[in-house]
């Protein structure tokens, strides 16, 4: 029993120590450099983001591409943008939960979850 009792808190602790390294990992901010795209693909949309803090959305309808320029800033695994188009300024906060060389995945300001795929340079 007290076998028993000892291995319950060893795991138990073992989580929690776990739980406590996954919330204190930081986002490489190096990695978010470069151009992302949806992967479910359903979108023509391509996210570029420079080491300047500077970001670029494309968008491809119809043959035509629109660009809107924005800007960004990382904090912890907080990534907030602001983008201006039809005059009017739009902010969105994204949590980042994973990000490395070829994915990222995030969850928008609603609670929607987002995965982006790296796009290679051509």
């Amino acid at each position: 029993m007290r076998a028993l009792i000892g291995a319950i808190v060893v795991l138990g602790f073992a989580g929690f120590v776990t739980a406590q390294d996954k919330k204190d990992e930081k986002i490489d901010a190096k990695k978010l450099i470069g151009k992302w795209a949806p992967v479910d693909d359903k979108a023509p949309v391509t996210i570029e983001f420079t080491d300047k803090g500077k970001l670029t959305l494309s968008i491809d309808i119809g043959g035509k591409s629109e660009k809107i320029e924005g800007t960004y800033k990382l904090e912890g695994d907080k990534l907030e943008m602001v983008m201006s188009f039809g005059g009017k300024e739009q902010k969105e906060t994204v949590t980042i939960s994973k990000l490395t060389d070829e994915e990222m995945v995030g969850k928008d300001s609603k609670g929607k979850e987002e995965k982006f795929k790296r796009l290679k340079a051509k």
